[in-house]
């Protein structure tokens, strides 16, 4: 079983403008939800639209899933949906033999994806993108009254305005 959501495209075979719609399969979702610690995913698919411009290959689309993830106060299941646009450039991988200087990146080099030899996979790129859409720290409707049970104080009660409205309080009441 992989743990990736595979499409390998040969980049000879990749046209400008050709267009591509993926769809996971039961396995590919149970393997991708076991991968990101996900309760459950219960549908992802994306599509995209691919243009070339020599060995760089961009693909730009939308990714739509639908899933399930463990509270991180209580474990229980909150379910989440994705919708998002995504921008992917495929480059090939950079010959890091040759500079010692660093690489600094930009905002536009965030969505870089490297390659190397005769392919690029997309659905691996895409099972990412997922990840970097989740929610990192899911709450579910009973988190916060699991908290205050625990006696965990909320960021109003315990940021620096709750300790200013303390000092205040207490000078009112002299």
């Amino acid at each position: 079983m992989s743990d990736r959501f595979a499409h390998h495209l040969k980049l000879d075979r990749i046209h400008d403008g050709d267009r591509l719609e993926l769809v996971a399969d039961d396995e590919e979702r149970r393997a991708i939800a076991e991968r990101f610690g996900l309760v459950s995913l219960d549908c992802l698919h994306a599509h995209a639209t691919l243009s070339r411009k020599g060995a760089v290959i961009e693909a730009e689309g939308r990714i739509v899933a639908a899933l399930n993830q463990n509270c991180v106060v209580t474990g229980e299941p909150v379910p989440a949906h994705v919708d998002e646009p995504f921008r992917l450039v495929f480059m090939p991988e950079p010959d890091v033999r040759r500079s010692e200087e660093e690489v600094e990146l930009g905002p536009n080099d965030c969505d870089v994806v490297f390659y190397e030899g005769g392919s690029i996979d997309l659905g691996a790129a895409i099972a990412d993108t997922l990840a970097l859409n989740l929610d990192p720290y899911p709450r579910s409707a009973a988190a916060a009254a699991a908290l205050k049970e625990a006696g965990v104080l909320s960021e109003d009660e315990a940021g620096p305005f709750a300790a200013l409205a303390k000092l205040r309080k207490g000078s009112e009441a002299s």
